[in-house]
């Protein structure tokens, strides 16, 4: 079967949006020029921005999208030192490509006791030297990215509430805050800054304060710094407040998810009860492939904004060699929203090769095909590749590639370029030029369309997985590695930043809730209802169709052949994944959590 292909030239035109020209799917790679007037720093200050322009094409008007690089425009100083607060730059403006702050660390600093440099950067320090470097003082404040990242790593190591309880300590003791008597002037010269180190705490790692040891310590400091001063008493107030929000609708959203689950069960319920509710499908609810594309990346996006960067720590937490202690997180609440994530993942590709396999003619089974294939095509260029590598992920399961006499019906040209771009050789070298060209675009955005990156999060978690495996938290002479954690932080701040747009498209409930609700195949069954689409073609799959009769019967009259993707625990899928490079379902328990 002919391949098309994309030019992906990482230095020219790194993500293109497929077009339909002349009746032939193509990448678009025209030219255009224009550029942003509002900059945001990225990660590496050398790459060029990319730009959008819409054009008009072919007979009937086709609208793609196409880019090219333009220079970086001009931006000014990221950091900004009002006399009230001190202020920080956006997180990932401040790492280098290297994954280290460039531009922080001085020489003079290592007067430290127990902090080493490499090149002007931190590389490892003891666990308490690092703690003080976080703690403010009347002549110092840390650098955000130096905050991010030990607030991000020091959970290996230390709970959040003794980290918050020594933070406590250093303000109070050693700022002698806790000091009645203490001097009026120097109190109004640090409390801005504990206030906004505790801001950047709070805003950046909310779950956090699900303890209370955390929170009662976040009240006697502020309770502290507030008195007597209006200013800062407001300050602690409007800090508190925004973080009890942040949990309030967190703890609305894990409500939203059991209702959900909830829902799920009731319609297998009613299954059992009356096989013949199955007959709706997906295109009697959505036959817009943009429309529907739109409705997932909502799904996509809100899954992503409530999980936090702590979970990719916590999701690979083992016992250090190093630690006599058990380990840190042995009580701790573990990476269930990243989990949800990833369930998701799973749900969708299963509830595309469903949908494929339910229906009994040939041409309807391949006109759902070909309209996955125009959804995942939208996905693509919305910049969601999530919901792209699950969608394609359910067309290439084993019950859905074998309907040959069903593929033989379907165009097949716009479905090979999907594969193409997501084609899982040299370490997803397609798919990692088109989100760096997706980013890109995002930087540059004039709309919120423009912003939206998802990335294949997969292996976003592989990738991390790999560095956590490659590198040791301690060194031999047991300080903490920072170096592995510049890194970590590095790659875990651009998701922050690609979790953080709010989707621009309007909702549509039922289209919504039939693609977190509808029920889906098992393995089993949709390897039975394939079987009964098209008959098995070796002896193999005939003992597999008479088995798999023989303990389900029609799966059309058997609804307990439906069920929710749930199974292994994270690690081990991800490991899974690591040794085969190929596109991996994830298979996650909530209850089997490390």
């Amino acid at each position: 079967m002919r391949r098309h292909t994309f030019d992906t030239d990482c230095s020219s035109t790194p993500f293109f949006p497929l077009t339909q020209r002349d009746g032939v799917t193509h990448a678009a790679t025209d030219a255009c020029g224009g550029c942003s007037s509002d900059f945001i720093p990225h990660f590496n200050a050398n790459s060029h921005s990319l730009v959008e322009k819409r054009e008009k094409r072919g007979a009937k008007g086709e609208e793609y999208t196409s880019f090219a690089p333009q220079p970086p425009p001009a931006c000014h100083s990221a950091r900004s030192c009002p006399d009230k607060m001190p202020q920080t730059p956006p997180l990932t403006g401040m790492f280098g490509s290297s994954g280290y702050n460039k531009n922080f660390f001085q020489t003079e600093e290592e007067e430290y006791g127990g902090l080493y440099y490499h090149d002007s950067n931190l590389a490892s320090g003891s666990l308490e030297a690092l703690i003080q470097h976080l703690v403010p003082t009347v002549a110092y404040y840390p650098d955000r990215t130096y905050i991010f990242t030990f607030l991000l790593s020091s959970r290996l190591f230390i709970h959040p509430y003794e980290l918050m309880s020594k933070v406590c300590h250093l303000c109070m003791d050693h700022q002698r805050l806790s000091d009645p008597q203490a001097d009026k002037v120097r109190v109004r010269k640090i409390a801005p800054k504990i206030l906004q180190l505790l801001t950047e705490w709070t805003e950046t790692f909310p779950y956090d304060f699900r303890d209370e040891r955390v929170m009662r310590s976040l009240k006697e400091l502020t309770h502290r710094l507030s008195t007597g001063d209006e200013l800062y008493r407001k300050t602690a107030q409007q800090m508190t407040q925004a973080l009890i929000r942040k949990l309030t609708a967190l703890g609305q959203y894990e409500e939203a998810l059991a209702k959900i689950s909830s829902t799920v069960t009731d319609r297998l319920t009613v299954l059992k009860n009356k096989p013949q509710s199955i007959q709706r499908d997906v295109l009697t609810v959505c036959s817009d492939p943009f429309t529907l594309a739109q409705q997932l990346t909502h799904i996509e996006l809100e899954r992503l904004s409530y999980i936090g960067p702590e979970e990719f720590v916590q999701a690979f937490l083992q016992k250090d060699h190093l630690d006599n202690e058990k380990t840190c997180f042995s009580n701790h609440k573990k990476a269930s929203n990243l989990e949800a994530y990833v369930e998701w993942f799973n749900r969708l590709s299963y509830l595309v090769a469903s949908e494929i396999c339910i229906p009994a003619k040939k041409k309807h089974r391949a006109r759902v095909i070909e309209f996955f294939i125009d959804v995942a095509r939208e996905c693509f260029n919305i910049g969601n590749f999530n919901s792209l590598m699950a969608i394609i992920s359910g067309m290439n399961m084993s019950p859905v590639s074998r309907l040959k006499k069903t593929w033989g019906k379907v165009k097949t040209a716009k479905f090979d370029i999907l594969e193409h771009q997501m084609d899982p050789s040299s370490n997803f070298y397609n798919y990692r030029t088109a989100l760096r060209g997706a980013t890109q675009r995002s930087i540059t955005a004039h709309s919120s369309r423009e912003k939206i990156v998802i990335p294949f999060f997969s292996l976003f978690i592989k990738d991390i997985y790999f560095l956590n495996e490659g590198c040791a938290n301690r060194l031999p002479n047991g300080h903490v590695n920072f170096e592995k954690f510049w890194e970590l932080a590095k790659q875990v701040s651009e998701f922050m930043t690609w979790k953080k747009v709010e989707c621009p498209f309007e909702r549509d409930r039922k289209i919504l809730q039939y693609l977190l609700t509808a029920p889906v195949f098992t393995d089993d069954a949709l390897y039975l209802a394939s079987y009964e689409s098209e008959g098995p073609e070796n002896n193999m799959e005939k003992d597999r169709w008479k088995s798999l009769r023989c303990v389900g019967g029609r799966v059309r009259a058997h609804a307990s052949l439906f069920v929710r993707v749930c199974h292994h625990s994270l690690v081990t899928a991800i490991q899974q994944l690591v040794t085969d490079n190929s596109c991996v379902i994830i298979r996650t328990d909530v209850r089997q959590l490390i």
